[in-house]
């Protein structure tokens, strides 16, 4: 193995720094995870707060909307497909029907992470897609990504 000698440098590009990927993410960003399973949001939190995000949760897709009407921000909502009440699929048309939610990006998370269920999220209006489990060394560049008008489709 060819280790490097003293007169060798290592240059790592601006763009992979951390500095300027936190940067990144919007100041008082706010996302709403829409999640059943406790465990669940507690990682989803948590990887949100340590990229510096405010999270709101709900348990459900039933009153949704009326519920993020009630919040004076909100940059994503991350959507669980398989919900109590109302599912995925009907809180987002919900969403997409309110005129100042419509505009909010809405990715599906789900553990029915297979191509037929993510061409199904893309068909119905979502704007992008995470596979469970969520894999922590990829969720703050997938964050990232989707907050600055990146589409995100990936199964796991």
């Amino acid at each position: 193995m060819n280790m490097p000698d003293s007169q060798d440098t290592i240059r790592i590009p601006q763009s992979d720094t951390q500095p300027n990927r936190r940067s990144a993410i919007p100041k008082d960003c706010t996302v709403l995870v829409v999640e059943d399973n406790v465990s669940n949001f507690v990682l989803i939190a948590r990887m949100l707060g340590y990229l510096g995000i405010h999270c709101e949760w709900k348990t459900s897709g039933y009153e949704v909307v009326e519920y993020a009407d009630t919040l004076p921000r909100l940059d994503l909502i991350l959507m669980d497909i398989r919900l109590p009440y109302e599912d995925g699929y009907g809180a987002l048309k919900k969403i997409r029907a309110s005129e100042r939610l419509k505009q909010v990006p809405i990715v599906a998370v789900t553990a029915e992470a297979s191509l037929e269920q993510m061409d199904k999220a893309r068909s119905s209006g979502f704007d992008g897609f995470l596979g469970k489990p969520l894999d922590p060394d990829r969720f703050p560049d997938q964050i990232r990504n989707i907050l600055n008008g990146a589409p995100v489709w990936e199964m796991s």
